[in-house]
């Protein structure tokens, strides 16, 4: 049996498509320098003498290396309860925002749902039109959330662009799929289960990132619902008033010179911002491989 061989020529590469190619490349490595640079340079001031830092001149590498930067920071009263209370309502609240939101934008997202649009339009007010900063909180102290860990919690349950979000996702998955596990007997919720959230990994991922950023980096609701409470205090509030504080003390350049600590608001914050990034710099590259579509490809059988 004879075996033909065929040749393949290799395309040539046009002028055009090399210059593309370099032009492309170039851009790239300048977005990712711009990028970088502000988080590198962070770490920079943080890691280096805070007296030394105000003569400028740091870019890619401390002077003088010191970790009293990141010990004023550690050493700070209620750091630790702030930490263990921004874990425990990131961790919390992500999940429970996560499947109140993929239930919502489940029954939204099905087509048999007879008041989807309407239900769909009133989340979608809520984004401009809010009560106001002042109603809020009366409304929460009347219904005993302030002074409460759940005040962190149940507000942010659900949120109409993660549900919106949600919802799109699902709209996309073919309906051959829920209607197969229907006529095997399957319900509404052993389709939600078993169906239709193994298929929205990407965006359950996503969604998650985005709840759990803003759980982690909140600030606000503590100050204003459990500002007399110290137990339910977060990182976030702790940092706050820390870089406010070492900010008030002294802001002349002389006196900081003149000090015997070589801490400085500038190397403070910088030191704070690290350790508040830190944790969500760690949990983003598992989530990251979850950014991908088209899984539902090859899932309906013809």
């Amino acid at each position: 049996m004879n075996r033909r061989i065929v040749l393949h020529k290799k395309k040539k590469t046009s002028c055009s498509d090399k210059i593309f190619v370099v032009l492309n490349t170039v851009f790239m490595i300048i977005l990712v320098i711009f990028t970088l640079y502000p988080v590198l340079n962070t770490l920079v001031v943080s890691l280096n003498d805070g007296t030394d830092a105000l003569r400028g001149g740091l870019y890619l590498w401390p002077r003088k290396w010191t970790l009293q930067n990141y010990i004023t920071v550690i050493q700070k009263n209620n750091l630790i309860i702030g930490a263990y209370i921004s874990v425990a309502r990131t961790v919390l609240g992500t999940l429970l925002a996560l499947s109140a939101n993929a239930l919502l934008a489940f029954i939204v997202s099905r087509k048999r749902f007879l008041f989807k649009k309407q239900l769909s339009l009133f989340w979608v007010i809520t984004m401009y039109v809010n009560g106001g900063l002042i109603p809020t909180f009366l409304l929460y102290k009347s219904l005993g959330l302030t002074n409460s860990f759940y005040v962190y919690i149940i507000p942010g349950m659900l949120g109409a662009f993660n549900m919106l979000v949600i919802r799109t996702y699902m709209a996309g998955i073919p309906d051959s799929l829920e209607e197969s596990a229907q006529l095997d007997g399957a319900g509404y919720m052993t389709v939600f289960v078993k169906i239709i959230s193994p298929l929205c990994k990407p965006v359950y991922a996503t969604v998650a990132l985005f709840i759990a950023v803003g759980h982690w980096n909140s600030w606000f609701d503590a100050m204003l619902y459990n500002r007399m409470s110290s137990n339910l205090t977060t990182l976030q509030y702790e940092l706050m008033k820390l870089l406010s504080s070492v900010t008030n003390q002294s802001t002349s350049v002389e006196a900081m010179k003149n000090a015997a600590s070589s801490v400085t608001p500038t190397s403070v914050r910088a030191a704070a911002t690290i350790l508040t990034m830190l944790p969500i710099v760690c949990l983003y590259p598992f989530l990251q491989r979850y950014f991908v579509t088209g899984l539902t490809i090859g899932g309906v059988k013809e």
